[in-house]
């Protein structure tokens, strides 16, 4: 079904690789501490390193989940250790201040990351002050995307009409379990490694690659009233 505007009234964001492309590389530098991280922790070599925490992603829904699963990581630790990034490199991402301004409703944050790193990149953007609340990995209790949980725990704290919101994601398998809850999705493809995994294109009303430049149309043709 395309995605239909006029039916939102609550516009739920991921964070990473979805407000801000993927090219800006923030996310590059998560993925090598994490690896940096498994080799600490597990005493192997970068390849090996590599190996788990590719496997745990796809397996536990985050790199994070998987080690706590098996090895019972502190997730604090975890967290601080893998997004001690440096955030100039946002300094490139198309603005997007005005862009969510005119968005009709709300604006939520919905992210496997922690909200102290969440705040920070929406610093970095320049769009902290655009969104009305945030669903982090903490308030879902470690339980990640695309975990059901994680959705019902973000609905019923915000009071979400689900058949009145939209979600974008740039990993389309999260996005199954929005659909099944009745919300609109939209799907970020800029064609990395882990964006397509599990896709069904029977979750996705609306696939783009240039967030920016179609909030730009939404907001031409109208629909937004």
């Amino acid at each position: 079904m395309p995605f239909d505007p006029s039916r939102v009234d609550c516009w739920i964001f991921d964070l990473d690789n979805t407000l801000y492309p993927a090219s800006c590389t923030l996310f590059d530098q998560i993925d090598v501490r994490m690896g940096r991280f498994i080799a600490n922790l597990l005493g192997c070599d970068d390849a090996e390193a590599r190996r788990i925490q590719k496997m745990y992603f796809h397996d536990h829904g985050t790199t994070l989940a998987g080690l706590m699963h098996y090895h019972a990581v502190d997730p604090q630790q975890f967290l601080a250790f893998v997004h001690d990034v440096d955030m100039s490199v946002l300094a490139s991402a198309p603005p997007l201040a005005e862009r969510l301004r005119r968005l009709p409703g709300r604006r939520l944050i919905f992210t496997n990351g922690d909200a102290p790193y969440a705040n920070r990149v929406l610093d970095a953007l320049g769009i902290a002050d655009c969104f009305d609340g945030m669903w982090d990995l903490v308030a879902m209790e470690y339980k990640p995307k695309p975990e059901p949980s994680a959705y019902r725990g973000v609905i019923e704290a915000f009071d979400i009409d689900p058949e009145r919101a939209v979600f974008f994601e740039d990993s389309a398998r999260n996005l199954t379990p929005a659909k099944a809850l009745g919300m609109q999705t939209v799907w970020l493809d800029y064609a990395t490694e882990w964006g397509d995994r599990a896709k069904d294109d029977a979750a996705i009303d609306e696939t783009i690659d240039d967030l920016a430049a179609w909030l730009d149309a939404l907001a031409a043709d109208g629909t937004l009233g």
